[in-house]
């Protein structure tokens, strides 16, 4: 980590807030962690879990593609919530709304879509003809 080695330079913690834009709060907190543990009490903690596979990741996109009417929900809208369910039932592993976006924005490349609202009752030789006039 930056901090852990700006410290180790000799640096104050006001050029480690200014340097790397973060709040004099953040800076005071990394350094007494560094005090106490050396750079590796500033390192990310290593989260225990099951991140999903490329294999998996495969398995989910083609899964999805089906929709959700092939998943057992009653309508065509995918939520993230009914993508979730999907994930679980694929992998074994809960992911929460937040990590489900993530999953689909970083992981499957896939962006926020939403349906086109057109009235059942349209009538789309009415509208064409209309226009025509």
């Amino acid at each position: 980590m930056r901090a852990a080695e700006m410290f180790a330079a000799g640096r104050r913690q006001v050029d480690v807030t200014v340097e790397l834009e973060v709040f004099q709060q953040t800076a005071s907190r990394w350094y007494r962690q560094w005090i106490e543990g050396g750079r590796e009490a500033l390192e990310a903690p290593v989260v225990p879990g099951t991140g999903l596979d490329d294999t998996q990741i495969a398995a989910i996109r083609e899964e999805l593609l089906k929709g959700p009417r092939a998943h057992g929900f009653a309508t065509g809208v995918c939520t993230l919530g009914r993508v979730a369910i999907v994930i679980e039932r694929l992998t074994a592993v809960q992911y929460g709304p937040t990590q489900t976006w993530t999953i689909l924005r970083t992981r499957l490349g896939w962006s926020r879509q939403r349906p086109a609202r057109r009235a059942v009752e349209r009538d789309e030789d009415a509208i064409v003809a209309w226009r025509e006039r």
